[in-house]
């Protein structure tokens, strides 16, 4: 079971860890995701962490966007996609 707390306002940070992979932040810097290059698109693993601190791959606060696919590493997309929706 996920303890991740739900996504913070504000945008996601973007940070490079090679060229294959990218770390997606919340705006209070929690890890939710990493954007992984696949043959010529960027996909969006979601991650999110159990009682005990370990990481679940497709969960946390954007599991329904596990998945999701850039066709170019492009903040304002990713960003755009990810965001939750507001009511």
């Amino acid at each position: 079971m996920s303890t991740s707390p739900p996504p913070a306002a504000g945008p996601f940070t973007l940070v490079a860890v090679n060229e294959a992979v990218v770390r997606v932040l919340r705006a209070d810097g929690l890890l939710v995701g990493n954007l992984k290059r696949v043959g010529a698109v960027w996909k969006f693993k979601a991650v999110g962490f159990d009682t005990n601190g370990a990481i679940e791959p497709g969960g946390g606060p954007l599991t329904d966007r596990h998945n999701t696919v850039f066709a170019h590493l492009d903040p304002d997309a990713v960003n755009a996609a990810l965001m939750p929706a507001r009511g």
